[in-house]
């Protein structure tokens, strides 16, 4: 061959060397996805975002009162009615032939009609000493609705900011409408007050107590319980209940009027049990006391009392004799 053919020969295997090179991945399509295929993923997807979605949970305060229906026997138990929902009550009778009255007893938040602080020993206790008692489950108390969380802020680097552009701030009635845009797209925080059932089961156990024939009805607050039996007596002056008994009284946040004023205001018969160990309690229990000094509460009456964590039962002993005392001293009448 001669050797001028030769660089135009080499030039031309190149060239289509090249393009074959190019043209082929071209040609090689994938293979089409059936559109049958897609449609069961979504199907799956939907199916187990439906079997995602369950039922709410109980409460925690029906699941307490399930366990107890369970443990206790049922001579114990009864089934009362407030407004449209049914409620678990304790009840003990006096194990005397006449009884002095019956004590309400309204359990803390979280706490079951017979729990083993204040509660349980002297719903248990009191029969003994001449008075009936009612121990009452509480609905849970609902959760305030949560803020929407802010949003975070994404730093930028200095190339980038350079070569982002920076839209003009709104001004005049535009600013004016952006703001009232996001006003309205910012949810409020309602009010939550759970008073409303809780004062229909107080409201219930008193009407049971009545049943009863008691010569006398006294509600019993443990912890922020004695809170709401506070309330429950400013608000609905129920004319059965004349005595108010307190211990180890707790104010639930964000909820007013406080215990300062509740406590003290009633001017009724008011025994108030504290802890004197830890020193918020004593200060919030000597708010109390100012306030009923300067209300001229004769009737009111603090009572301190010394935790015994190394020994619960004595501990829950100095409580029943401390209150056995009060309803002896406050309530001669009935014995």
């Amino acid at each position: 061959m001669p050797n001028a053919l030769r660089p135009t020969l080499i030039a031309l295997s190149l060239g289509l060397s090249l393009t074959l090179a190019h043209t082929a991945p071209a040609e090689e399509s994938p293979p089409a996805t059936p559109a049958s295929s897609a449609a069961p993923a979504a199907d799956g997807t939907a199916a187990d975002s439906a079997a995602g979605e369950r039922p709410p949970l109980a409460e925690r305060s029906v699941e307490a009162q399930s366990a107890l229906q369970r443990q206790l026997p049922a001579a114990e138990q009864q089934q009362l009615q407030a407004d449209d929902e049914t409620f678990l009550a304790l009840w003990k009778p006096a194990n005397v032939a006449e009884a002095s009255g019956v004590v309400i007893l309204v359990p803390a938040s979280g706490e079951s009609a017979d729990w083993p602080q204040a509660v349980g020993p002297l719903r248990n206790k009191l029969p003994d000493a001449g008075w009936s008692s009612l121990s009452l489950t509480l609905p849970d108390l609902p959760d305030l609705p949560q803020l929407p969380a802010p949003m975070t802020s994404v730093s930028v680097t200095a190339p980038d900011a350079a070569a982002a552009s920076t839209p003009a701030e709104p001004s005049g009635a535009a600013a004016a409408a952006l703001a009232a845009d996001g006003a309205e797209q910012t949810p409020a925080v309602p009010a939550v007050d759970p008073s409303v059932r809780i004062f229909a089961r107080i409201q219930a156990a008193i009407a049971f107590a009545e049943q009863q024939q008691a010569p006398a009805i006294v509600l019993l607050g443990h912890g922020d319980g004695a809170y709401w039996a506070a309330r429950f007596l400013a608000e609905r002056k129920p004319p059965q209940v004349r005595h108010l008994l307190s211990a180890a009284a707790v104010q639930p946040s964000g909820l007013t009027p406080t215990l300062d004023e509740l406590l003290p205001g009633l001017l009724l018969p008011t025994g108030d049990f504290y802890y004197k160990d830890q020193a918020s309690d004593r200060s919030a229990a000597t708010r109390r006391l100012h306030a009923s000094k300067r209300l001229k509460h004769e009737a009111y009456s603090q009572i301190a009392l010394k935790a015994l964590p190394g020994n619960p039962n004595a501990e829950q002993e100095q409580l029943y004799r401390r209150i056995r005392g009060w309803l002896d001293k406050s309530l001669p009448a009935q014995k």
